[in-house]
């Protein structure tokens, strides 16, 4: 017989996203389970990041709620420093999520008015059931990696690897490597690629803004006091200054600006890291979106054609809340966004909440786990 556990506040997904809920929370002397379904917290952190990869943005917009980052800690954190920091906030707020738990459903129960869930024990196999009188969505943006639809994919001999199971180009030396994506997975990838020996190519299917850290900090900051049209003009302004035209390596400008893309599609800047530079000197080339792919041999739409030993898909991510949330109509859409919009998208009804389906970032999940545990904490003191 299942176990039945009643709790005031599920959380499920122990990421950035579930641990900055689960603070705010405790915090607030409010009980709350936290449910994951691999062995650790921040499994894409831990387990699921190259091993170069830094946080692109500075540590002002990369801080959780109630924890402000050290005055010695980098500007721009490397990934050990900020796993440090997620090992001091889960400490310092006492969370402690249920691992291995795979929640396989939750529906609202309109005879208790309470949300049901039912999670698979991973390591017993046995089936648990919460019942919670509030829902905290918080397994992310990042749940999936998306694999695209590329004709004679299936044919290719050779090793296929989303950019989530990359680690290091070492492994690659001497190898002739496609990296499918031009975003920043893509960009890096392919630099540490060429940086250990290997022979790379990078699709570039979509235009992209090409900009530094400082660009972009330096824009996020006169955000703050200038409309984003006068911004998005200054900071491409430094873009060309900095990279000068790429459309001649086969990077194209999309014509809105950065930030304006940014609100719009949730889609980020590409954050240079030195791969302009390989670009420029012919050590990575760029091709245009693949046309098929024929065993080792792939086409690309301007009819070039090479031969590859390994495959990176570095396309991106995309959420899997809508797999076992059957009852996600009460806060999500059928892609699985806040059916919402900005800045009442963290709430839905009969007491479902989301946390980072923003595309803010860690900013906006820490705007969100504020304002959701606020919001908890009014409808439980209405009640006194």
């Amino acid at each position: 017989m299942a176990e039945i556990v009643s709790v005031t506040v599920l959380i499920v997904g122990a990421g950035p996203s579930g641990l900055a809920i689960s603070a705010c929370l405790n915090n607030l002397s409010i009980s709350n389970t936290v449910l994951e379904r691999e062995n650790c917290y921040a499994s894409l952190w831990k387990h699921r990041c190259y091993d170069r990869v830094s946080l692109h943005l500075a540590k002002q917009f990369c801080e959780l709620p109630l924890h402000p980052h050290s005055p010695t800690t980098p500007k721009y954190m490397p990934k050990a420093t900020f796993l440090a920091y997620l090992d001091e906030y889960v400490s310092k707020f006492n969370i402690n999520p249920r691992y291995n738990r795979h929640v396989e459903s939750a529906e609202f129960d309109e005879s208790i008015k309470r949300w049901r869930v039912e999670a698979k024990n991973l390591l017993s196999e046995v089936t648990e059931v919460y019942v919670a009188e509030f829902l905290v969505v918080a397994t992310g943006e990042n749940s999936e990696g998306v694999i695209p639809q590329i004709p004679g994919l299936d044919t290719f001999p050779g090793e296929i690897l989303h950019s989530s199971l990359y680690k290091s180009g070492k492994q690659y030396e001497g190898k002739n490597v496609l990296v499918v994506g031009c975003g920043n997975s893509g960009m890096e990838i392919s630099l540490d690629l060429s940086n250990f020996g290997a022979r790379t190519t990078i699709v570039a299917r979509n235009p992209i803004h090409v900009l530094s850290k400082e660009m972009v900090y330096t824009g996020m900051l006169l955000l703050n006091h200038l409309g984003v049209g006068l911004v998005d003009r200054a900071v491409t302004w430094l873009s060309t200054l900095k990279f000068g035209d790429l459309t001649k390596y086969g990077i194209r400008r999309p014509t809105e600006g950065p930030f304006y893309l940014k609100g719009l599609t949730g889609r980020s800047p590409t954050i240079d890291a030195g791969t302009v530079e390989k670009i420029k000197a012919g050590e990575i080339k760029v091709a245009p979106e693949i046309s098929h792919i024929n065993a080792n041999l792939v086409t690309f739409k301007d009819g070039k054609e090479s031969s590859f030993d390994a495959i990176i898909l570095a396309t991106g991510y995309k959420g899997s809340a809508n797999k076992w949330l059957k009852d996600f109509k009460y806060i999500l859409n059928k892609d699985g966004l806040p059916k919402q919009k900005p800045p009442d998208h963290w709430k839905g009804d009969n007491g479902i909440y989301c946390i980072g389906l923003s595309k803010n970032g860690l900013f906006g999940i820490a705007k969100d786990a504020k304002e959701a545990s606020d919001d908890i904490f009014k409808i439980l003191k209405a009640r006194e």
